[in-house]
């Protein structure tokens, strides 16, 4: 199994260490794990000038010497994105060398994070609007591997905005889908809805479903983990889930390069203990 959405002591909101991570990741039946630590280039973000790009990449070589035999370990990062950031979003990949790149909408209209205190004094259409506004944005770019929990706001709907359908927004999610098809941009299943609120992955199987009856065939998933205890955690349920969508592989990436990796192939490999795909 691929979790392509871990983080470590690299994110402002973390203090796991990769080793620990890494642990949990043999464990738990992962054959692949990505570190794709917050890189914020919001200024009013918590986590702006936070992530040390020299540091992450030798702690990165450091757990591949110690697991690289049982563990395959990318360097990646989940980079913030919107239109305010994009020339900065910019500079930062053409700096870069990565494995793998997750780009994710955390900032709504106004500069404001899309945490509960965001709904204030919005609509719930608003916010998902805006919200699926930047999503496309980033899309067009074609800057990313895949784009990170792709109904985000969802998460941290307070419960008089607890009506989210995603059938409501269908109209805004085909043109992603179709720009997201053209420029061959995936997009992640982040379980971290399944251990927490609402209940479900980002997306849920509606949306996946959509995306394949679209032509659509690029997936990751990832866990979105901050604790070495949910490493892994609801991979199983979400190949399964993927499947019945009509899913047959999950992307793959080396040096930002794409491959397609059987389920049943990784469901061998998580039972066998093996690494290597």
């Amino acid at each position: 199994m691929l979790d392509y959405h871990v983080h470590s002591q690299f994110s402002i909101d973390c203090d796991t260490r990769m080793e620990e991570s890494c642990e949990a990741a043999i464990a738990a039946g992962v054959t692949e794990i990505a570190f794709t630590d917050h890189v914020d280039h919001e200024t009013a973000d918590p986590g702006f000038g936070y992530y040390r790009a020299d540091d992450y990449f030798g702690a990165i070589e450091a757990v591949r010497s110690r697991f690289g035999e049982r563990l395959t370990v990318l360097a990646a990062a989940e980079v913030d994105f919107n239109e305010r950031t994009a020339p900065e979003v910019e500079r930062f990949l053409a700096q870069h060398a990565y494995d793998f790149v997750i780009g994710s909408v955390h900032y709504g209209d106004d500069g404001v994070i899309i945490f509960p205190d965001y709904f204030a004094g919005r609509t719930s259409d608003r916010v998902f609007t805006e919200y699926f506004r930047q999503i496309a944005f980033a899309v067009e770019t074609g800057w990313f591997d895949t784009i990170g929990h792709l109904d985000l706001p969802k998460r941290y709907a307070p419960h008089g905005h607890r009506n989210y359908d995603p059938l409501a927004y269908r109209d805004l999610l085909e043109p992603i889908f179709a720009s997201m098809i053209a420029r061959e941009v995936a997009f992640e299943i982040n379980t971290s809805g399944l251990r927490q609120a609402p209940k479900t992955s980002m997306p849920g199987p509606a949306i996946v479903r959509w995306y394949v009856e679209a032509g659509g065939r690029l997936m990751t998933t990832g866990t979105d983990s901050h604790l070495a205890r949910t490493v892994g955690f609801g991979l199983p349920l979400t190949l399964d889930m993927l499947e019945l969508c009509g899913i047959e592989h999950v992307a793959a990436f080396r040096g930002r390069q794409r491959q397609l990796v059987p389920i049943s192939q990784l469901r061998e490999a998580a039972a066998a203990g093996d690494g290597a795909i």
